[in-house]
C-alpha cells in the first residue's frame, strides 16, 4: 500500500494558481491592488487654523487633540505622507460655528468623528479649498485663512450687489463698468508688476480685493484669477451703490522706485487722485485715520486719467 502523507499535496509549478496585482487573487495581490487604488482617490482635510476655533472643538469628547500646536504638526506629517503617496489633497477651513449649524440643520451629532469628516466633504464640495503642494504650515495657514476671507468677501460682495440693482440690467451694467475700469487701470500702468487694492466701503464695513498683474513685452498686463474676480465684484458693488470707494496701485519694476497712483470711484467711473491725495490715502491707517510714516523709497504720483468707455469711439469712426 502507498503511503499516504498527510497535509496538502505539493503542486507543480505548472498548475500553481497565479496571485499578484494583476489578478485580484491571493492575499498579497488584494493588498496591493487597494495600495494602487488610494492613489487614484483624492483626498480633503479641514484644518483648525486658528487657536479659538481649535478651543472651540475641544468640548467634544471625540475630539482628542489639546494642544493646538502639536494638533497643527501632526497636521502636517498628515498631509506630507499624502503627498509622498502621490494623494491629491484639497484643505479646507473647519468652522465650529458652521460646523454647529450644519450638524442642527442635518440632525446629526457634532460630537462624532463621521458627523466631522461629512461637514468637510460639504464644505469641500461648496468651494473654497487649496490644494495642498508641500508648503510648511506656517505658510499654509496665512494662505488658507486668506482664501476663507476672500471667498466671504466676495459671497457679501455679490449680495449688495444683487441688492443694490432693481432689476438684473443695471446689475449687469455695474459689472461690465467694473471690469472695464479693471482693464483701463491696467492697460494705463505701464510695465513692471502691479499690486491693485480696491476698498468700498459697504454696510458698516470695508469690502477689500487685491490682485496682482505683470505686464510682458508689449501685451497689456492681465489680472491674475481668481483675485480679479473677487476684485470686479467690489468695484461693481462701489459703481452700483455709488459708494466713495477707489483703488491705489503700486507698481514694481527692475531697477526703478516703486510707483504709487490712485483713483476714486465718481459717478460710476475712476476719477485719477492728485499727487497729494494718493500720498494721503496710502499714509492714511484705513482702520483709525492716523497717518502713517511714508515708505523709503517710494514714489507717489497722480493717478492717470481713464477714458469713460460710454467716451471710446468705435474704431473706423
Amino acid at each position: 500500500m502507498a503511503h499516504i502523507r498527510h497535509g496538502r499535496r505539493k503542486r507543480s509549478g505548472r498548475g500553481r494558481p497565479r496571485t499578484g496585482p494583476g489578478t485580484g487573487r491571493g492575499r498579497t495581490g488584494r493588498l496591493t491592488a487597494r495600495r494602487a487604488l488610494r492613489r487614484e482617490v483624492p483626498s480633503t482635510v479641514a484644518l483648525l487654523a486658528d487657536e479659538r476655533d481649535f478651543t472651540a472643538m475641544r468640548r467634544y469628547a471625540s475630539f482628542t487633540f489639546d494642544d493646538h500646536a502639536r494638533y497643527l504638526r501632526e497636521m502636517e506629517g498628515l498631509l506630507r505622507a499624502l503627498a509622498a503617496r502621490g494623494v491629491h489633497t484639497a484643505i479646507a477651513l473647519f468652522d465650529p460655528d458652521g460646523y454647529e449649524e450644519f450638524c442642527a440643520e442635518a440632525r446629526i451629532d457634532p460630537d462624532s468623528p463621521a458627523s466631522r469628516t461629512r461637514y468637510t466633504a460639504e464644505t469641500a464640495a461648496a468651494g473654497g479649498t487649496l490644494t495642498y503642494d508641500g508648503q510648511p504650515i506656517d505658510r499654509l495657514v496665512p494662505r488658507l485663512i486668506g482664501a476663507a476671507e476672500e471667498r466671504a468677501t466676495l459671497e457679501y460682495a455679490t449680495a449688495l450687489l444683487s441688492r443694490a440693482g432693481a432689476r438684473d440690467d443695471l446689475v449687469r451694467a455695474a459689472s461690465e463698468r467694473a471690469a472695464a475700469a479693471l482693464r483701463a487701470v491696467l492697460g494705463a500702468a505701464g510695465p513692471g508688476t502691479h499690486h491693485l487694492v480696491c476698498s468700498v466701503p459697504a454696510g458698516g464695513t470695508s469690502l477689500v480685493a487685491v490682485v496682482h498683474a505683470e505686464t510682458r513685452g508689449e501685451h497689456p498686463a492681465r489680472a491674475a484669477e481668481p483675485g480679479a474676480q473677487l476684485f470686479r465684484t467690489v468695484l461693481a458693488c462701489g459703481i452700483a451703490t455709488r459708494s466713495p470707494g477707489g483703488i491705489v496701485l503700486r507698481t514694481s519694476a527692475p531697477g526703478q522706485r516703486d510707483r504709487v497712483r490712485g483713483w476714486a470711484l465718481h459717478d460710476g467711473w475712476l476719477r485719477p487722485l492728485s499727487e497729494a491725495e494718493v500720498f494721503t490715502a496710502y499714509c492714511t491707517d484705513a482702520e483709525t485715520g492716523e497717518p502713517i510714516p511714508p515708505e523709503h523709497g517710494v514714489e507717489y504720483r497722480a493717478g492717470i486719467p481713464l477714458t469713460r468707455p460710454e467716451d471710446i469711439r468705435p474704431a473706423g469712426d
